[in-house]
């Protein structure tokens, strides 16, 4: 009798943040990125289409009353995603280490990269117009697959090279920070735009 299993998982874990106004995170957003002249240089100076806070600002749940809310829902999501993940985390917490604005203008990208020294990363979407880039993962096993033919258009999901995520306003998505993503083009003539964390091993 033959046996074919997966092994090697990789999760995405994919959810509605709560209840969290957007209106007034999307807002709030606008008035951090108006402001933050920090944030609009470093923007211009390294290259990034539209703004980020990335490298500007670490107080955002300081700042806003809705980005603490934010906190406060994705701290619960990532403890439900640790769970499935089954962590040893030795009576630790995973915490919060970062968490930035990111505004993507029509025709933005935000290249493929990973987040190094942090365990979970994901993002949390405030605007996505129709024609807004999906968020773009690729298989970790990639860089080993040196003789490996190409997949058939219609492989199942779990052998497939890419993924792509299509969020929703309102929505959070998670993963592990090793795996590499990117948000390919975005071809609406609006602004998508999102907010990212990081959690660290506390």
């Amino acid at each position: 009798m033959t046996h074919i299993k997966s092994l090697f998982a990789t999760r995405l874990y994919h959810a509605k943040l709560g209840s969290v106004d957007t209106a007034e995170l999307e807002a709030s957003c606008w008035s951090i990125a108006q402001d933050d002249e920090a944030g609009q240089q470093w923007s211009e100076d390294n290259g990034y289409p539209g703004y980020t806070s990335y490298a500007s600002l670490t107080d955002l749940g300081w700042r806003f009353p809705i980005f603490a809310e934010v906190i406060k829902a994705i701290d619960a999501h990532v403890a439900a995603f640790a769970e499935d993940l089954e962590f040893d985390l030795d009576g630790r917490d995973l915490k919060l280490e970062d968490i930035w604005i990111n505004i993507l203008p029509e025709g933005g990208i935000h290249t493929s990269h990973i987040h190094p020294h942090s365990v979970i990363s994901g993002t949390t979407y405030v605007a996505m117009p129709e024609g807004a880039s999906a968020l773009k993962l690729e298989d970790p096993r990639l860089p080993m697959m040196m003789a490996s033919p190409a997949r058939r258009k219609d492989a199942r999901e779990e052998l497939r090279s890419f993924h792509y995520v299509a969020p929703e306003v309102g929505d959070v998505l998670l993963w592990e920070s090793w795996l590499r993503h990117e948000v390919p083009m975005n071809m609406s003539e609006d602004d998508r735009i999102s907010v990212s964390f990081n959690y660290n091993w506390a």
